[in-house]
């Protein structure tokens, strides 16, 4: 008997199931040629996840109707053991505890911020989108501190720990930007000062700005987002690739300095993930010597996948963990 469908189950098991599989392949193929090979990286991603990837292209009352035409018109429980990897919260893991969250409007950001909400803790929700604010706030009420701030400004460093007040626990430092797979010699300088600005600058500055609370408290933990780029050259291009190094360096400095003080400092260093982030007016030099490494990539994660790593790190199950840089990508980094 073919397992049940739900938006839960994966790719994978929608393409191998005797309904699901052409249903899913007529749909995606009906603006032109459907090339399946092109869901190999993300076939181990739920269905749902289709609608962010696309970009508009797949939206949700496609993956709604989908489940609807393959279970006989009937929506199944969400009791149904699809077998795919689902979130498992933790209650009171950060109880009582303010962990600031930059990047939280959507991605990895949101993930995480959702999962220490739902936790027991109280987030101080970083962005520069207001409207992504709201609705995490929306979802999750109180929990939510919003604060619509530019990490790369001083006055809005100074907001974001006010926000938060005199108690920080954590701080997880994932807003970010791409490049253009650009090399040194297409760089521009207004790509190079932008990537660094945000991927390097404010994460040294929003650190800056919370350790003393730490130190006051003789506890803490941060957690930076690196990149798979930041432990291989071929992953992106220049600018990228120079500042995830950089952001592993303050990981590693910062750790040092302040581990005897009860301050852990660790990094994720995500493979591919599907958070539809994706660079524009990409180089053709530099994709020309990235792309044959790049169809490398194992299976795409997911936000959520980054979000259960970043939140171990900043809870106390972490607490043997200083200065680690721990490759979140699938195995990428093996290769």
């Amino acid at each position: 008997m073919a397992k049940t469908l739900t938006a839960a189950s994966t790719i994978g098991d929608w393409l191998a199931h005797p309904e699901g599989g052409p249903a899913l392949r007529h749909l995606l193929g009906q603006g032109g040629t459907f090339d399946e090979s092109k869901l190999s990286p993300v076939r181990q991603l739920p269905l749902q996840q289709l609608v962010a990837l696309s970009q508009g292209q797949f939206p949700q009352e496609a993956v709604d109707a989908l489940v609807l035409q393959v279970n006989g018109g009937v929506l199944p429980t969400e009791e149904t053991d699809t077998g795919a990897w689902r979130e498992k919260i933790t209650p009171g893991r950060f109880a009582g505890q303010t962990v600031i969250v930059t990047g939280a409007a959507s991605g990895i950001g949101r993930a995480t911020a959702s999962r220490i909400a739902r936790e027991g803790g109280r987030v101080i929700a970083v962005d520069i989108t207001a409207e992504g604010l709201k609705s995490l706030a929306d979802d999750l009420g109180d929990a939510i501190v919003p604060v619509t701030a530019d990490i790369t400004r001083d006055a809005d460093i100074a907001e974001i720990v006010a926000a938060a007040g005199d108690r920080i626990d954590g701080l997880a430092n994932i807003a970010g930007v791409v490049d253009d797979f650009t090399p040194v010699h297409e760089t521009s300088d207004q790509v190079w000062d932008r990537v660094f600005a945000v991927n390097v600058d404010g994460v040294f500055k929003l650190t800056r700005a919370t350790i003393p609370a730490m130190l006051a408290a003789r506890r803490g933990a941060i957690v930076n987002v690196a990149s798979e780029a930041a432990l291989r050259g071929n992953a992106a291009g220049i600018a990228y690739t120079a500042s995830k190094h950089a952001v592993v360096g303050i990981t590693k400095n910062t750790a040092f300095m302040y581990g005897s003080e009860g301050i852990r400092v660790n990094a994720v260093a995500p493979g591919g993930v599907a958070t539809g982030m994706r660079p524009t007016n990409q180089s053709a030099f530099g994709l020309g010597k990235t792309g044959p490494f790049l169809q490398l990539i194992p299976a795409v994660a997911a936000a959520e996948h980054l979000a259960a790593a970043i939140t171990f790190l900043l809870s106390d199950d972490a607490v043997n963990l200083n200065g680690v840089i721990l490759p979140s990508d699938g195995g990428w980094s093996i290769q």
